[in-house]
């Protein structure tokens, strides 16, 4: 029940305080709906009753100074009621009805405009300000519009609560007026007993009390009863709810208490505004714990993820939600003191504009470094390729990413920029394409041909930092400046230097086939060169062709397709690093 409280309380105190004084947009062309009544221009009431927070302000002021006759003026009297006799006992019984245990709104939820509030279900020129509980019957508190000149508004007390009121029988059974002894009871201070002064003094320390033992012992049951309680997650979301849990709770307990004594309203609709002020503390409390709560643990998932980026952009965030916390805060509170709210935030509003039509690339900017960390589709150390421009990231930032490029230069890239052009990122492929094309000479017989198609496919196979799946050599072309053999195949290594060095490996041994087949690669067509060709060499063409020859009569031809036993056999075969080479085998 105590948190149900609560939530009614955060959605009528927070809500209403802001926007209870918000600006009513007009009627769109076209519609049906009538249009806006012309504003009203006030005239000055001699007792304030031009609004409907005039007239109970006005009303409680003159029952503080014991004026009951001016007190009067504030309820609208049918003529029956207007002696002086009868005007005395109607403002003392409805004093008396909201001192056991009636309730008036808070100032700053009564409407202060000569039009009362607009936007309930009631009908125009009436408002409820409150109500009083008579032998368990609620009678709700009216004022209204008594003026006939729509420009010189006067609210009152409606007639109708009038008559409600003079029907019920007033009993003198105030609690704290029973404790209390006489000379506090006599004894006033601002037109109320000094005893009720005191007694408020101690309902407050009682509400605390009484609120943190409560929010306590939720607490203890939670750790007690409720294993993952002790979780340092989830103790740390108890221990961000406990202060502005223990503040809402006291709220509520002082207000409960102070009806239920019979604390003269008076006092209460004074300190009514306190009430609401504490109560828009313990939420921005909340909201304040609540990003700090969330931040840390963003920043410690980031940091365990080494990404100083991201922890950077958690920082910023919090800085800009508690400030947006700190503003909305002062609004709030300045509202409650009667302050119009609705040009804060129009200047808010205007202000936020251009400040987003002035930074237009800076939030650009921002947006991209967030998108950046959302999708991650780089992170620092990669090595990437963002449009034209390769090199490894060695920065991201709030505004922007830098790239060192292979030249050893710097390149900061804008954020905005960066997140929406073509990233390509090279750290995270899992294997490495290696597809030369090798385009031999119009002299080369079919036979070589085959040779060469099997022995590249052999290597390819026999290499252990090959992928054995999909591994492709085919003859695929002939044009006019040779024979085309297109390798295709994937590096089994863990970074680009790797794959070079094996891609080295792999051509030197493809080239020792290709001059062991007695053919060799053409040169360009277009290129004139002078010097002696040796030409192909015969011995090694007459040896290419006995193999083939050889595996055709022994049925081992590994064209088109490579027998999977056979792939198995040589399988790894190959020594790397090669013989001879620094760490290579013996």
């Amino acid at each position: 029940m105590p948190f149900k409280f609560i939530q009614n309380f955060i959605r009528i105190s927070f809500l209403l305080l802001l926007f209870s004084d918000a600006v009513h947009s007009q009627s769109l062309p076209g519609t049906t709906e009538e249009p806006e009544a012309p504003a009203i221009t006030l005239v000055e009431d001699s007792l304030g009753r031009q609004t409907p927070r005039g007239a109970v302000n006005g009303f409680i002021k003159s029952v503080a100074e014991q004026n009951y006759i001016r007190a009067s003026q504030f309820l609208d009297l049918k003529r029956s009621q207007r002696s002086d006799k009868q005007r005395q006992r109607l403002v003392k019984s409805l004093q008396r009805l909201l001192d056991q245990g009636g309730d008036i709104m808070p100032y700053s939820w009564i409407s202060n405009k000569g039009t009362g509030r607009t936007d309930d279900e009631l009908e125009a020129g009436v408002d409820l300000i409150g109500s009083v509980t008579n032998k368990g019957e609620v009678i709700n508190l009216y004022v209204a519009n008594t003026s006939k000149d729509p420009a010189a508004p006067v609210w009152q007390f409606s007639s109708g609560t009038v008559s409600d009121i003079s029907s019920i029988k007033i009993e003198d059974n105030l609690l704290v007026d029973r404790l209390l002894p006489e000379v506090l009871k006599t004894s006033l201070l601002g037109g109320v007993p000094v005893g009720h002064w005191l007694a408020l003094i101690i309902l407050i320390v009682v509400a605390y009390v009484l609120s943190w033992a409560i929010v306590s012992s939720i607490c203890f049951m939670l750790h007690l009863l409720w294993s993952k309680s002790r979780l340092e997650h989830v103790d740390a979301v108890i221990k961000a709810l406990n202060l502005p849990v223990r503040l809402y709770l006291s709220v509520w307990v002082f207000v409960a208490l102070s009806q239920q004594v019979g604390i003269s309203i008076i006092i209460r609709q004074r300190f009514s505004t306190f009430t609401v002020i504490i109560g828009i503390i313990a939420i921005l409390i909340l909201f304040w714990r609540g990003t700090d709560y969330f931040s840390n643990i963003s920043k410690n998932r980031f940091t365990k993820l080494g990404r100083a980026s991201a922890i950077s952009i958690t920082l910023f965030l919090k800085r800009t939600i508690k400030g947006a916390i700190i503003i909305f805060g002062c609004i709030a509170i300045l509202g409650t003191f009667g302050v119009d709210v609705t040009t804060g935030l129009a200047a808010l509003g205007i202000g936020g504009l251009a400040l987003a039509l002035g930074a237009q690339k800076t939030i650009e900017n921002f947006v991209g470094s967030v998108t950046l960390i959302a999708d991650q589709p780089i992170r620092v150390g990669d090595f990437c390729k963002v449009g034209e421009i390769s090199g490894t990231v060695e920065q991201i930032g709030m505004r922007s990413t830098k790239l060192r490029t292979g030249e050893r230069t710097i390149v900061t890239i804008p954020n905005g920029d960066f997140s929406s052009t073509r990233i390509e990122n090279y750290q995270h492929r899992d294997r490495f394409l290696f597809s030369p094309v090798f385009q031999l000479r119009l002299e080369t017989t079919p036979d070589q041909l085959r040779f060469l198609l099997v022995e590249l496919r052999a290597i390819l196979y026999a290499h252990p930092m090959m992928y054995p799946e999909g591994i492709k050599v085919r003859f695929t072309g002939i044009g006019s400046g040779g024979y085309k053999l297109e390798v295709w195949s994937y590096v089994a290594a863990p970074n680009f230097d790797v794959f070079q060095e094996v891609q080295e490996d792999l051509l030197l041994l493809m080239m020792d086939v290709i001059a062991r087949s007695g053919t060799s690669l053409a040169l360009s067509t277009q290129m004139i060169y002078v010097s002696s060709d040796d030409g192909m060499s015969e011995e090694n063409k007459e040896n290419a062709t006995q193999t083939v020859k050889d595996w055709r009569e022994n049925d081992e031809m590994q064209l088109p397709g490579f027998d999977a036993a056979q792939i198995e056999k040589i399988k790894g075969t190959i020594p790397y690093p090669p013989k001879g080479s620094v760490g290579g085998k013996k």
